[in-house]
């Protein structure tokens, strides 16, 4: 953790900020629990009630959640994506697609113009891993490795707000992609040609790949929620 002691007079914005700036740079996702209370008021060097006051603070912004007994958790990387995860969280399976089709085909378009190589790299690593686990049929990990693979693509735009929405979109994600999979049984859907588009640098066709899969799945949730 790189935190460093806070020195000016605004002890709790700065320490906001320091936390802040751990959960937008990643070293701690959505999900993971925080160092308690004593071990962030040594790392900082400020006093407990300067950091219960900075935790209370982005909990409120919901940006943390505290669960009684249990410790800290992160539960969005911003205001916005803490927004959107409680607009979520009583969304129907069909309309977190739909919304899902929407950032992800134009995240595609921006890619396949935007990507580098390392981007490439990463949506290739991701691609083979997302495979491995369909065809090993490990559920729990092919979920996992499905939205790391679409979050590669996000990430490959160089949008920081589309990125960061994507982001606070992912517990919802996850639940969708949960749900895809068992609506689609073994039927998966190739990521590969989103993959070659993208690295091939062709727009059109990343957004028709990406715009195929998102049907095909939105079209077994609409199937299935009118049975």
């Amino acid at each position: 953790m790189a935190l460093r002691t806070a020195r000016r007079s605004s002890l709790v914005d700065q320490v906001i900020g320091q936390l802040r700036a751990e959960i937008a740079g990643g070293s701690w996702p959505v999900g993971a629990k925080i160092p308690p209370e004593p071990a962030l008021s040594e790392t900082l060097g400020v006093g407990r009630n300067t950091v219960r006051e900075a935790v209370r603070a982005l909990t409120h912004a919901g940006l943390l959640e505290s669960r009684q007994g249990d410790g800290t958790y992160v539960r969005a990387t911003s205001e916005l994506s803490g927004a959107v995860r409680r607009g979520l969280e009583t969304a129907e399976l069909v309309e977190i697609l739909e919304v899902r089709r929407g950032l992800e085909v134009e995240a595609a378009r921006l890619a396949a113009a935007r990507r580098t190589d390392t981007d490439i790299a990463a949506i290739a690593i991701a691609l083979a891993r997302r495979d491995a686990a369909w065809a090993a049929g490990e559920h729990a990990t092919f979920v996992e490795a499905d939205l790391a693979f679409h979050t590669a693509v996000v990430e490959a735009t160089h949008n920081r707000v589309l990125t960061d929405l994507y982001r606070g979109f992912s517990a919802a994600l996850r639940a969708s992609i949960g749900a895809a999979g068992v609506l689609l049984e073994h039927a998966d859907v190739p990521h590969g040609p989103i993959a070659a588009a993208i690295e091939a640098g062709d727009a059109d066709a990343a957004t028709r790949a990406t715009h195929a899969c998102l049907d095909e799945i939105l079209a077994s949730a609409d199937r299935v929620s009118h049975e």
